[in-house]
């Protein structure tokens, strides 16, 4: 069955909801230049499981990805010829572009968007309603409570964005922003998640490695297995991150973090909170070192060394 309806709205706005616009909250504006795609970002209490990245946010990965992982969190969606090297569990929503690839089950919550030639080589099981498009191959078969469509439709995206730009080439610009605060708005019915996992475009995530083009943001309290390489790199308080820390700019490590490698970056600076340990080599331009941060291999630095101290009591 072919169909050229295009979609309901209001399922693509409920869908897209605190999702297309990370960190975002009630009240602000919204630039319309800016990129949610233009940093990795994990956030506060990720965990890197035996085969799964878990989060208890969405996740969002950018087109020509490659996750060798399999991912679990509220909504999950990918771009086009997004590759996953294990299975999706989504208590939400789910929507994965065309050419993407998923190496074993799908789950979803609500509803699933599959794009066009999606390939599944497991299983897929949905909660809600199934939007398929054309040429999409599940290998194992699917299940669906709700509505079934088959057809080739405009992505959430596209058709959000071909929206607003409509509305802003009338002048409509304040039902413009009323559309944002609704997509932004966690509204009636709407369960608090927390901030996103983001993968940018081009990236490889695997258990060696996390590698992307662009900045890189880490929470706290986060398990992560495998080396980080990106433009910086900023991590929070209380990680354990087992691999070794690569950055072309400044690296930031926050207290209580364990580095269970080297911490080494080609032009910028380096700082260790307090009480981080670094169970490797460190080396960088210059090196700020907190109140009992540890280095247990060693420390080159081409400028200077700042070594911080606590506070004495007065006697």
């Amino acid at each position: 069955m072919r169909s050229t309806v295009v979609g309901r709205p209001s399922d693509a706005w409920r869908t897209a909801r605190g999702v297309y616009y990370p960190g975002v909250t009630l009240g602000q504006s919204v630039a319309f230049s800016s990129d949610p795609l233009d940093e990795l970002r994990v956030p506060d209490g990720t965990s890197a499981q035996e085969r799964d990245l878990v989060t208890d946010g969405d996740v969002i990965v950018g087109a020509r990805s490659t996750v060798e992982f399999g991912v679990r969190g509220h909504n999950v969606l990918a771009g086009e010829g997004t590759r996953f090297g294990g299975s999706i569990e989504a208590s939400g929503d789910c929507r994965l572009d065309m050419w993407c690839d998923v190496a074993d089950n799908v789950l979803v919550g609500e509803n699933a968007y599959l794009g066009e030639r999606v390939h599944i080589a497991g299983e897929l099981k949905v909660a809600g309603d199934l939007d398929i498009g054309d040429d999409v191959e599940i290998e194992q078969g699917f299940e669906a409570n709700g509505w079934i469509v088959i057809r080739n439709p405009m992505p959430t995206i596209v058709f959000l964005f071909v929206y607003l730009k409509h509305l802003l080439l009338i002048g409509e610009d304040d039902a413009a922003q009323r559309l944002l605060s609704q997509l932004t708005d966690g509204g009636e019915e709407a369960a608090p998640v927390g901030d996103p996992l983001v993968i940018p475009r081009n990236a490889s995530v695997n258990d060696d490695a996390w590698r992307v083009s662009t900045p890189a943001t880490i929470g706290d309290e986060c398990r992560l297995h495998g080396n980080v390489r990106a433009q910086t790199i900023d991590a929070g308080e209380r990680n354990n991150i087992f691999g070794s820390l690569r950055a072309r700019g400044d690296v930031a490590v926050g207290e209580g973090t364990k580095i269970h490698g080297d911490v080494t970056t080609r032009d910028g600076s380096v700082s260790l909170g307090p009480d981080v340990r670094v169970l490797g080599d460190v080396s960088c331009t210059d090196l700020e070192l907190g109140p009992g941060a540890e280095v247990d291999g060693t420390m080159r630095a081409d400028g200077e060394i700042t070594m911080q101290t606590t506070e004495r009591d007065l006697e």
